[in-house]
């Protein structure tokens, strides 16, 4: 095999490599005697299926495969003997036709930066520190209970907090909405769901209670014929349901499967819960700050070009939800750059400091994910025969242990935050 190199800028490369033909055609030679023997075609006995036939109706697949397997593994020999480290797949050209014995590909790809010996410990780290407490259980268990709460009706004027059920119809110049009839509405009174204006002139009425407002709509508001205008709205009261919150007894307790141990035990699930939710959120922000102390420091790193495009058109897919639309990337590019050059900084100190990944952590983070689901096992088997999912925990989990190793090396302060600071989006 000859192998030639040609730099394309900084970090691209445009690798040429010339194979012996008779690898290929030993390769294919192979396949199609062993196809022969294993074939079963209509009007032959199995394992007597003439070579002839089989290069008739197979050979076109069966060089097309022995090729691509053959670029695939001289490409990886060509860059382990190159000592070259390709950033991404690279882009295969050839006829695949011999020429004076020998089949030519070129490959074209771009490399990870050299970047050097990476010093942490002049990085200036910021470490929360939260811990949950007795109130930020109370509070947990009373979400709880409002998400379980039910509503009975009752006789008395609608007050702040109540659910109200309503006709509803609005005049504003020449739309009407609906255009006949009314419309049957429902809030909770103070929620703002619909709008504060509108939910504040609820307050005080009762079943069957019949009155019109005048209303300023605001701009946003869903319904666009009476967005950002004033309207003359009618409203008949159908129905006003107050909230009843369950109790903490054996009943509620059991739809969180304590079934023994009371309150006490809920309690400490509920701890539990809330202490992984924390520690995952601290390692999420300490990591956040690592990382960008990490990019800031290597500023002028040169990255590769093709890393960055994709990332940036992922970033662009998950902010149409996932949708395969044709979504404009270019407005990610910054982003995308950040994320790609933390990535890199992340593996070349795994790498420059031998950081293996702990089958330990790993073990120990997929229990912790699996333990979120109703059948944990199921979760762990699924992770267990997809490959595809597994690398990816195992690479979420060597980079955690390199923002330990940050963490150690560099200076960090630590910062003391409330547990509904930490949880707080944004904070």
């Amino acid at each position: 095999m000859q192998v030639s190199v040609e730099n394309v800028g900084n970090l691209g490369r445009k690798l040429t490599v010339r194979i012996p033909a008779a690898r290929l055609e030993d390769t294919v030679r192979n396949r199609v005697q062993e196809m022969g023997r294993n074939a079963r075609l209509k009007g032959f006995r199995p394992g007597k299926v003439p070579t002839k036939v089989i290069e008739q109706r197979f050979g076109a697949q069966i060089r097309g495969e022995a090729l691509s397997e053959l670029i695939g593994s001289s490409f990886q020999e060509a860059v382990s003997n190159e000592k070259l480290r390709p950033a991404m797949q690279p882009s295969i050209s050839t006829s695949g036709k011999p020429d004076n014995g020998e089949i030519e590909y070129t490959a074209s790809f771009e490399v990870m930066p050299e970047i050097g010996a990476i010093d942490v410990s002049g990085l200036e780290i910021v470490k929360q520190v939260s811990s949950v407490e007795d109130a930020d259980i109370d509070t947990m268990i009373q979400t709880l209970r409002v998400q379980r709460q039910t509503w009975n009706p009752i006789d008395r004027p609608a007050q702040a907090g109540d659910m109200v059920l309503f006709e509803f119809a609005a005049q504003a110049s020449d739309f009407r909405y609906p255009e006949t009839g009314t419309d049957r509405v429902g809030t909770i009174v103070g929620s703002d769901a619909l709008f504060k204006g509108l939910e504040d002139e609820l307050l005080g009425h009762v079943v069957d209670d019949e009155f019109e407002k005048d209303l300023d709509f605001p701009s946003d508001f869903r319904i666009e014929g009476l967005a950002g205008k004033s309207a003359h709205a009618s409203f008949k009261i159908v129905r006003v349901q107050e909230p009843k919150l369950p109790e903490l007894d054996d009943a509620f307790l059991s739809t969180f499967g304590v079934f023994e141990g009371g309150l006490e035990k809920f309690r400490e699930d509920v701890r539990s819960n809330l202490e992984r939710e924390l520690e995952a959120a601290l390692a999420s922000r300490l990591k956040a700050s690592a990382v960008e102390k990490l990019i800031d420091a290597h500023a002028d790193l040169e990255l590769p070009n093709g890393l960055i495009e994709s990332e940036a058109r992922e970033l662009a897919k998950q902010s149409a939800g996932g949708k395969q639309e044709n979504v404009a990337h270019e407005p990610f590019m910054a982003s995308a750059r950040r994320r790609v050059a933390g990535g890199i900084l992340l593996a070349e100190i795994a790498r420059q400091n031998e950081i293996r990944v702990d089958m330990r952590r790993v073990s120990a983070s997929l229990s912790a994910i699996a333990s979120t689901y109703e059948e944990p096992e199921q979760v762990v088997e699924l992770y267990s025969k997809d490959a595809q999912l597994m690398s990816g925990l195992q690479s979420r989990v060597l980079e955690d242990q390199v923002i330990d190793w940050i963490a150690e090396k560099a200076m960090v302060s630590e910062h003391k935050l409330t547990f509904s600071e930490i949880m707080r989006p944004g904070a």
